[in-house]
Formats: C-alpha cells, structure tokens, sequence
C-alpha cells in the first residue's frame, strides 16, 4: 500500500466501496467561483497576490468558500474570466453568473452580503446547474486520477454545466462531484453513479447513490435526510427537511417529507478498514435504528 499527497491506495478504494453518508462540508453555504487554468497551488489562498488571489484570501475571510474552475479540455489563459456568485443554504438557493473582462472587478464583490446570503446583482442570474468535479491534484493525487476522467466524462453529455475545480473538501471520497447551487455533493463516483446524479439534479431530484449530503447542513442531519429518503423514496430536492434533531448519538430527529413526518432513531460509528484490511483507517459513518412515521397527534 502506498501513500500520495495524504491518500492511501488500497485494493478498496474509489470503488463505490466507501461509506460517503453524511460527509459534505457542513459550514459551507455561499460561493465564488472564479475561471483560473492553473496550475493550482496545493491550497488556494496560497495563489500570489492579485485579482484572483486576492479575492480567494477576502473570501475565506468573509465566510465565503472560494473555487477555483475551469473546463475540462480547454482552458481559457486570458480573459475574459467566467465568474458565479451564490447561496446553497435553506430554501432560497440562488447562482449568479458574468463574465469580466477584467478581473480586478472581483473587488467590488460585497463578500459580506454574500455570506449572509444576500443577492448581490453581480451577474444575471443562473437558472441551470453547476456541475463542480474535483480534480485538484495536487491537493491529492486521487482528485486528478479520478476526477480528471469523471469530468470529460461528464462533460460528454452535460458540457454547459460541467467545470473541475479545486478541493471541494473529502479528498477520501474522490471522484467527488457537486451539483449547485443546492451544493448536493456526491463522492467515490464512477461515470454511471454520475451521470445517474447529474440526470436526476437536471430534473429537481436528488439520488441517493454515492450521496455524501448537502452543505452547510451538520453532518447528522444530513445523515436523518438520507435515511428517510431512502425510506419514503421522496427524491425531490426540497421535499425533505430535518425540523428537529438532538445533538449527540444516538440521535433522535424528526424529518418531514413532502407531507408525511418520521422519527428517525440513528447513532454515529466509525467504519474501520473501509478499504480492506490493509487501509487502516476509520471513517466516521452512520446507521439507522429505526424509521417510524408519525401522525399529527404524535407531534403534540
């Protein structure tokens, strides 16, 4: 077994064999993305100072989370440089999108307003997707192996929407794939388990295959979304919401789908040896006791 940049390669690894459930970045909920060819520094705050570094270093300040993007295949050298703003939290999901002939204008983005979720007028809005596949090698080297295929592969058939992009965070999970602005992330992907995503994205759904969650959401809750949908068999994006949740395993929440309620009895556990015996690492998963639905009675 051998180690680059941070991840191990064992028989089991990237082989939809990883248990993904319930890992999305769970502080992340406002975006910039900015057009950059590369190469990518390791991490992006670390791109010299200028336009584009500038306001990647400004933006992780502000709570915002910066990308690095571009296509695959090609990549533009000059501008002008495609450039989306947007918001992946609650019910009010929203992208924004423009392209500047001069990338000092990035400086007159309001990241605050952003953060907070505010519209910002920057751009026209954006009504399809964003299709973010992770192919930052040399944050791992596992992103560029897997990612740099996946999203060609993508690109096939979704070319407008489909963009690499620098680390989206869980390296471990690479192929890793996120549909904006609902910031849906999937992870250990191959081309069917994709395509099979961003078909159901397309059409206001999500799939539960190789789901890792939605950002900005803490990890359990993510988790109790999973399970009823998997249960109720409800896909549609904002169909499904966790109203309540306790704060340590087992958990205990109560998760709404379309109009239908469930208590959802669950607890936290670490998957050791995902990968085989050889891995030697634990990830953190989670495992459902019990789904029950509830009548409005129930609830009083």
């Amino acid at each position: 077994m051998t180690r680059v940049n941070g991840c191990e390669h064992c028989p089991g690894s990237h082989t939809g064999t990883r248990p993904c459930l319930a890992s999305a970045t769970p502080k992340t909920r406002s975006w910039l993305l900015i057009e950059h060819p590369g190469p990518w520094p390791e991490r992006v705050e670390h791109l010299p100072a200028g336009p584009v570094g500038d306001a990647v270093r400004a933006a992780q300040e502000a709570g915002v989370r910066p990308q690095l993007i571009r296509r695959p295949r090609r990549r533009r050298r000059t501008p002008p440089v495609q450039v989306y703003v947007g918001h992946s939290g609650g019910d009010d999901v929203w992208l924004e999108g423009r392209e500047l002939a001069d990338p000092g204008e990035l400086a007159e983005l309001d990241l605050q307003a952003l953060a907070a979720g505010e519209r910002l007028g920057f751009g026209e809005p954006v009504h399809d997707p964003v299709f973010l596949v992770c192919t930052h090698g040399r944050r791992n080297a596992c992103c560029a192996r897997t990612g740099a295929p996946l999203a060609r592969h993508l690109a096939g058939s979704f070319d407008p929407f489909v963009w690499e992009t620098t680390h989206v965070g869980g390296d471990r999970y690479a192929a890793n794939l996120v549909c904006l602005p609902h910031a849906i992330y999937y992870g250990d992907l191959g081309p069917q388990e994709a395509t099979a995503a961003a078909k159901a994205y397309l059409k206001g759904q999500v799939s539960t295959v190789r789901l890792r969650g939605r950002a900005g959401l803490p990890e359990p809750a993510q988790a109790a979304e999973h399970f009823v949908r998997d249960h109720s068999r409800v896909f549609e994006i904002g169909a499904v919401t966790v109203e309540s949740l306790t704060g340590r395993s087992p958990y205990e929440a109560v998760v709404r789908a379309n109009r239908n309620r469930y208590r959802v009895i669950f607890e936290s556990a670490r998957a050791a040896d995902p990968c085989g015996p050889e891995c030697h690492e634990n990830l953190r998963t989670y495992f459902v006791r019990d789904i029950t639905l509830l009548n409005e009675a129930a609830l009083v």
